[in-house]
């Protein structure tokens, strides 16, 4: 053991030879760099001295590290600031735009959207096509009694409507004719006979304006009127003009001619009444419509027309339609109708007001 410690007092006393000068690349300088000793170090007092005054730790036990929080704060700052760097650097990758059609916001058309071109047909476009329409449909409906009281009645009517974008043509007649026994022994009466027709041209400009003009006839016998024509030239403004469902006001001038029956005539004349045969009005007009498709099944209509006279403005009228038709079948339909006719100033020996209430099975041919 004396020996062994002996020969490494004897190595550590030697002089280190110094190695060859080494030229690195990036420096011209030699550098001397010493050999690493071959010597074991003999442990004792001195250097455990040194190890302890750099480690602070002077009874060998084993502590934690050093590393405070401040240490770490900053570890996490600089692995944050390389990371906002590492994307800041990056360049971002351009993904192609979007087609116009994809982007915009459309209303997919019924039924006529075509996947083989670029976006949807325009919302506008479609709700313009939508309101296309040709419809025709008639209608009957009657009552017969036998007894203690025996009447007869039967009422008919037929609708048209053509609509291509801007133009609508309308088209309307009606009947109605009855017949019943007024007292035991005699024959029947007839009680109700009138007859009527209506055409009808709208032109639909920009907005909810609309132009239109019409025509109708009516023959009403116990009005005393043998004919009636009523020229009706005016503006309409559309609040709701959809395809299912329109409301609408109407202001304009009203033409009436009448052609007086010449029985109506003689019994105002046996009052001592004169009449004339023939009798025109100048009126203003007010109108107000609404008409909608409740359900596929269900739809109802009503509007209320106002004639105020111009010479003399004592005469006025009011006339009052209303409809409720439910589908029972495959193009039938079970159609409840009302209308009211009053007149401020009728003929001699004629009621003010008229009232007539129908049901009709209506047949939609278009």
């Amino acid at each position: 053991m004396a020996r062994d410690a002996d020969d490494d007092e004897r190595c550590c006393a030697q002089v280190q030879q110094p190695r060859k000068p080494e030229v690195h690349a990036r420096c011209s300088t030699p550098q001397t760099v010493p050999t690493a000793r071959k010597c074991r170090s003999k442990p004792g007092p001195e250097r455990r001295l040194d190890f302890d005054q750099l480690t602070g730790i002077v009874d060998g036990s084993i502590r934690e590290s050093g590393v405070g929080p401040p240490m770490k704060i900053n570890c996490y700052c600089c692995a944050l600031s390389l990371l906002l760097a590492g994307l800041s650097l990056s360049r971002p990758s351009r993904a192609e735009p979007l087609p116009d059609s994809l982007v915009k916001s459309s209303k997919a058309t019924e039924g006529s959207t075509d996947v083989a071109t670029s976006g949807f047909e325009k919302a506008d476009k479609a709700k313009a096509d939508a309101k296309n329409a040709t419809e025709l449909e008639i209608s009957a409906g009657g009552l017969a009694s036998a007894g203690n009281s025996s009447s007869i009645a039967a009422t008919s009517a037929g609708k048209f409507r053509w609509r291509r974008r801007s133009d609508q043509v309308g088209a309307a007649i009606a009947a109605n004719y009855a017949e019943s026994k007024v007292n035991k022994g005699e024959g029947l009466e007839t009680t109700v006979e009138n007859f009527q027709g209506k055409v009808r041209y709208d032109r639909f400009l920009a907005g909810s304006f609309a132009v239109f003009g019409a025509v109708s006839a009516r023959h009403d016998r116990f009005q005393g009127l043998e004919l009636r024509i009523n020229l009706d030239p005016g503006a309409s403004y559309y609040f709701i003009d959809q395809e299912k469902q329109q409301l609408w006001l109407e202001g304009g001038y009203d033409f009436q001619h009448d052609i007086r029956r010449d029985d109506a005539i003689a019994d105002a004349y046996a009052d001592g009444i004169l009449l004339e045969k023939t009798k025109n009005r100048h009126s203003l007009r007010a109108f107000a419509g609404y008409s909608s498709e409740l359900s596929d099944s269900l739809k109802v209509a009503t509007g209320l027309e106002y004639l105020q006279g111009l010479d003399p403005a004592t005469n006025y009228r009011f006339n009052w339609d209303g409809s409720l038709t439910s589908a029972v079948g495959k193009g039938f339909s079970v159609a409840t109708a009302v209308s009211v006719r009053y007149d401020h100033n009728p003929l001699p020996d004629v009621q003010k007001t008229d009232i007539l209430t129908s049901i009709s099975l209506v047949y939609h041919l278009l």
